[in-house]
Order: structure tokens, then sequence, then C-alpha cells
């Protein structure tokens, strides 16, 4: 399929474009805390523009170093010092034809006290944001007077580091977005009251960059055309904004939605379909003439063309997609759809930006490593590797042993590859892990692994093939705690439950023991049709999910009906009922069938075989310990990649 569209030339001011892909701003935590541009984020922005994207945009830059301090380590352009790191940034770029705007952040309320040495936040009003649960103090006129002159000098620099522009980020909460919104700006000065004063703040700052940076420096300002709060900015408030926006003399307009207290609608998880945002670009686009950027949570070259197609936009934005997969570009182009790698919307890149740690990817391991995996050693020489298991780590180690050139032979007890993802991709809204799975296979397959269903990886089938080396991904078993009646009839594991479907829960009580991601999937499943419970023995359920998703989770699980308990454990199970303890003490609670989510257990036993029989075994995953779906693919890439 040609996708004429998307690889059309575009133009943005006097800016031409190889196509119409843009990477928006996304955290990395890979700069240094310094303030230098390193090697890792020039790699890192440099494999996405050899990828095919067009245009690139930075992650959050920082024009202020005493108030805007938005992550540990970001690329700061608040002094002259910064110029020649964001110069070799920019150089990496264009060498692939694609073009870079530096994106200018300040945090203002949606900061943390704890970032910027001890002191207060600050906003255009006294308005905490719910989320980071600090009072911001609000500027004064002469303080907001120099926070101007602070992005412009940062528009500056980037100007001299040979960047091609700048985006102000007046979008998701941020300093800018808190003086255009009648949410967050109370002010009385010249800087708030009436839409004309609400938009001072940016207007000075458009004109201060147009005044030293000149008319053909582009300038684009990324907003939330809906903030999805009471009081706060709506589509009809944005389409003003974005038409006074062009009339100062922007290039363009990059919209997205949300702000923090809105946040599950700017880093959307697996549950959003791809395009759910496209009215709010198409009403922007409606009203202004300039080129319109259009976050739609895309995935799929398909649906970018379809966009453009349609005149919703006039480029699109991939963020997370391309962390998953830095070609996304090129591939579409190619027409070789099946070899993108997919993004899967778990948000596993935010929880670990969250966490103050570099980017990292569920599905792509080498996400903020590209310097540490620069290039695949071709050192295989036909030599024999056995993989056992043919999960996703199990699978991920295949192909990177494939591409290394080793002779693979996967060998997966089951009728089909996935392991335990053909569990995962049976709740509702999953079906991007069924994408993976499929992306995996296909991968494995085109470069001539040898696979073999329905056999089971035993120490005299494997020596079958004399290997040089053998990675035992072959997972773990769900684990049965030891409760007195775990045994009965009525007992059923959360993972047959799943995929079979077997045990008839319409109208029953069901109790369901584990309050992890497979616990609560269950209770989404099933819940609406009996009346269940999770019974979890911590303080919190789904603790390894993203925030938001975790929150969103639970939001429909209380729709369903589903109970939650924490702080409670299952003690025994009977005919019907079970007993629980809790810290108040034991009661009895009915239970006409009870579910075991309480997670794996590693399958020691066949690793413990294949390690004593053999010299060279590297052991990934479940079958080494309990993990993530991110830990396995991790595993499989790195004793893959050193082997």
């Amino acid at each position: 399929m040609k996708f004429e569209k998307l690889f059309q030339k575009g133009r943005i001011g006097k800016m031409e474009l190889k196509n119409r892909i843009v990477m928006p701003p996304m955290g990395t935590g890979l700069n240094s805390a310094s303030g230098e541009v390193t090697e890792h984020i020039i790699k890192y922005y440099e494999e996405r523009a050899k990828g095919g994207c067009g245009l690139i945009i930075t992650e959050i830059s920082r024009v202020d170093d005493e108030w805007g301090i938005g992550m540990p380590n970001q690329i700061q352009v608040t002094h002259s010092k910064y110029i020649a790191g964001i110069e070799r940034l920019a150089k990496a770029v264009h060498k692939h034809d694609s073009k870079l705007l530096i994106q200018l952040q300040h945090a203002g309320r949606e900061n943390r006290s704890a970032l910027i040495d001890g002191r207060q936040i600050v906003a255009p009003s006294a308005v905490p944001c719910k989320v980071i649960g600090e009072m911001p103090r609000a500027l004064t006129t002469a303080e907001c007077e120099m926070l101007v002159a602070k992005f412009v000098k940062g528009a500056v620099i980037a100007k001299m580091a040979t960047a091609d522009g700048v985006e102000l980020h007046a979008a998701h909460g941020y300093l800018i977005n808190q003086f255009l919104s009648p949410y967050t700006n109370k002010r009385e000065d010249k800087y708030g009251g009436n839409f004309e004063k609400r938009m001072r703040f940016i207007q000075e700052i458009i004109d201060g960059i147009r005044a030293k940076c000149g008319r053909d420096f582009i300038i684009s300002v990324r907003i939330s055309a809906d903030e999805f709060v009471e009081g706060g900015l709506r589509i009809e408030d944005s389409v003003e904004i974005a038409r006074r926006l062009e009339y100062m003399g922007i290039n363009c307009i990059n919209v997205s939605t949300g702000i923090y207290e809105s946040s599950y609608t700017i880093v959307e998880d697996y549950v959003f379909e791809q395009g759910w945002k496209r009215k709010y670009a198409a009403e922007i686009k409606k009203n202004v003439k300039m080129p319109v950027i259009a976050c739609c949570n895309i995935k799929r070259p398909e649906v970018a063309e379809e966009l453009l197609e349609t005149g919703v936009c006039d480029f699109v934005a991939l963020g997370r997609q391309q962390l998953a997969e830095p070609e996304w570009g090129n591939k579409s182009k190619a027409g070789r759809l099946d070899d993108i790698r997919p993004c899967i919307g778990c948000l596993y890149c935010f929880k670990e930006i969250g966490a103050m740690r570099t980017i990292k990817c569920t599905v792509n391991p080498r996400l903020g490593r590209e310097v540490e995996f620069a290039r695949f050693e071709k050192d295989g020489d036909g030599r024999k590797v056995v993989v056992a298991g043919g999960g996703p780590g199990g699978m991920e180690a295949a192909r990177v042993l494939a591409i290394r050139g080793f002779d693979v032979t996967l060998l997966e007890k089951s009728d089909k590859l996935g392991g335990t993802l053909n569990i995962a991709d049976k709740p509702p809204h999953k079906k991007y892990l069924t994408w993976l799975v499929n992306h995996l296979e296909h991968q494995i397959k085109d470069l001539g692994v040898d696979i073999k269903l329905n056999c089971e990886a035993t120490v005299d089938e494997i020596k079958k093939y004399n290997p040089y080396a053998v990675i035992v991904a072959a997972g773990g078993t769900p684990t049965v705690p030891r409760i007195p009646g775990v045994d009965k009839a009525n007992v059923v594991l959360a993972e047959d439950l799943i995929v079979k479907k077997h045990v008839d829960l319409k109208g029953k009580n069901v109790a369901i023991i584990g309050g992890g991601v497979t616990g609560l999937e269950v209770a989404e499943m099933f819940g609406a049709d009996c009346s269940a419970t999770v019974y979890e023995m911590a303080r919190a359920v789904g603790t390894s999910l993203y925030p938001t998703i975790g929150r969103r989770l639970l939001m429909r699980l209380g729709q369903n009906g589903t109970k939650i308990e924490t702080g409670t454990t299952v003690a025994s199970i009977g005919d019907g009922e079970i007993t629980v303890a809790t810290r108040a003490g034991a009661r009895k609670e009915k239970a006409d069938v009870v579910v075991l989510a309480v997670g794996v257990t590693p399958n020691r036993r066949l690793a413990d075989e294949i390690e004593a029989a053999f010299d060279n075994v590297k052991v990934i995953g479940d079958a080494k310990q309990a993990g993530l779906i991110s830990d396995a693919i991790r595993e499989g890439f790195e004793k893959a990649f050193v082997l």
C-alpha cells in the first residue's frame, strides 16, 4: 500500500519537510544533569531522523534555571555554553534531511519544589495542581516580564545552535497554558482577566522571538484544544487562541489535549483508539490557514494517511510509536508493515520517566541505549543456538541471534508462539499485544529461525542439535498458594479462565485472589456478569501499572460492580465460601467460584537441568524470575546481543 499523502513533501513557513511525519516532544532523561547535550540524546534523536521522521521536536527544554527545572536531566537553553551541544544535535538530525525544533517549556504550577532546591513553585495565580498537591506562588508582573525574556533568550540560543526553529509549549497545563486558561489564570494585572490579557504572555514571547530571530525563524505552538476540566479551555476557546496565534505570526500549531489533572488524555493508554483526538485538530484546521500538526494516538500508517486524506491535519505526530519503532517512517514507506514493532500502550516509558530514570520501552529494549547497542556484531558464523520457549523473550532472543548470523532453532511446547501474551491479549482492549505477537513471529520467520511447535525443550531434545549455546525462555507456571481448600473443584486458575472461559460465572459470587494485573483483568472480563471481589494482601492493587492506567482500570471495575479489598488474606477455601483475614480479624464471605491470580513461579527445574547439561546457558524472563513483558524482551535482547 502506498501512503502518498504521508510521504508528500510539506512546508511550515519557509521550512520544507521531506514528509508529513512529526516526532512530538517526549521527556527522555538522556541529557546530562549539567545541561550539556549528550551522545545518548543525540543518537536517540538521530535514529528517528534516520528512520524516516521528517520533523523532530525535542523534549521539554529548560528556559529558566530558578523555577523552570522540569526534569533533572533535560536540554537547556539558558546559557550560551549550551549552543555547541545543541548544534551537534541539529547536525545529526539534518544529515538525514530531517528538521529540528527545540521545544521551550516552563512547568509553572505543574512542578515540584523538590526539583528546584526546595523553592516554592510559581504560577500565574496561586491555584494548586491537584496532581502535584503544592501551592504555587503567584508571579509578580516583573517576574512575568522576566520569564518572557527567558523564553526569547531560549529561542535565540536555539537559532544560534542552527535549530530550524522552536516550539512554545502552551499545552498540558504548563506555564504558558496556565496564562491562557481561565482555570489557572486569576490575575488582575496586564497578564490576566479577559481573553486579550490572558494572551499577552505568549504574545510578548512571540513578538520577542520575531524581533530577535527574524521573520523566517520557525515558531510552532503546542496547545491543549480541550483541558477536560471544569472551568478550563474547551475547543471553542482554543479555536480563538489558534486564530490569534496565527495573527501573531506563528508558523504552525501542534494540537494536543489535557493538563495534569486530565493526563489520561495527554498520554493515552491501550484503551484509546487510534485517531480519537481527530475532531480537535479538524476543528482547529477549519479555522486557520497555517499548518496543523495532530497528535492522535497514531500507530499505523493507514490511520495517518486517512487523517491527512480527510483534511484533519497537515502533519501527523507519532510519539510513543516512534519510541517502539524508530524506523516507522522508512518501513511504512517501503510497505513493510509487518516489520513495524507496535507500541502496546502500556506507558512503561512514562512510568520510568516519572521515576526520574531514563526512558525505556517494553517492546524496544534499545530505546535510550542506542549508544550502548549501536550495531549488531555479525559474528554468529552459523553456530547453533537453541532457544527454549517461544514467548516474547524467546522470540526476541531468536530475532537478535538470527540477525547476528547464528543458526537458531526455537523449541515451543505448545502449538503456537506467544507464550503468556496469548493470555494477556484476551482481556478487553488488549489487541496491541496480539499485534506484538504477530510482529515477533513475522520477524523470526523472515530471518529464517527454525521454529518447532509442539516440541518440549528437554535436555535430550536439545542435545540433538549439539548447540553452541542455549537460551532458556521457558517461562513459569501459575502460582498455586498453599491455602487449605485450594484443591477444591470450585477453584480455577485465572489463566485457564481467561483462555478457556470454561466456568460459568453468571450470577455467582466470585472471589479473585490477587490484585495484580491478571486479577484485575479477570474482574474486568467477568465482573459485569457476577458479583466479584478482588482480595489483595498488600495495601494497593495494580501497582505494576502506570498510575493513569491503574486508576482508569479501577474506575471501570467500579462501574461493573467489582469490589476491591486490600490488606486482606484468603485464609481458607470452603464449599461456597472463603475465610478472609484482616487486621480487624477473620470473617467468612460467599464464594461460589475462587479464581487464583497470585503470580507466576519460575520454571527452575527445567532451567537447572539444562544448565547442568550444557556449558553455555542463559536463563531469561519468567524462567529466571517472574516479571513483566518488558523484563522478558529486554533480557532476551541483551543476552542474545552479547552471546
